[in-house]
């Protein structure tokens, strides 16, 4: 391996310690009983533009109308229920499952500026959050 290859892939593996750090943090020490139950977190985007903030939110099997957000300040978190696989009836007998089901609740710190929700669309097991930018004389 050269000493480039061997450089990016400790870094790659750096980083995913770091995301998996980051992710067991976020589920030990969250406040609420809701966060409590919640047993796995769904993986996002954090896309930001000259005017926008955009969050993509991958929620395969979860329906539009089971999903739940809540602003705060500085944040806004996201809540649902991902049932259990579609087709795994009583008889059925399971090879794998890596998708995770279950309570979810994923909180996610937003930017220290105005944002406003313009858009949310639920589409292809994502949800797409567009905040737009504004300012003091943003109407």
């Amino acid at each position: 391996m050269h000493s480039r290859e061997l450089r990016n892939w400790m870094w790659a593996e750096a980083l995913s310690m770091f995301d998996e750090a980051e992710r067991l943090q976020r589920r030990f020490f969250r406040a609420g009983r809701e966060a409590a139950e919640a047993s796995w977190e769904p993986p996002i985007d954090v896309i930001e533009t000259a005017h926008a903030l955009v969050l993509q939110i991958a929620l395969p099997g979860v329906a539009e109308e089971a999903i739940v957000l809540a602003a705060e300040p500085g944040a806004i978190t996201i809540s649902a229920l991902r049932p259990f696989a579609a087709g795994a009836g009583s008889g059925a007998r399971i090879h794998r499952v890596e998708i995770p089901y279950g309570r979810f609740c994923r909180r996610i710190a937003l930017p220290p500026q105005r944002l406003e929700l313009v858009e949310k669309r639920h589409l292809d097991g994502c949800l797409t959050l567009t905040f737009a930018k504004r300012t003091k004389e943003t109407p």
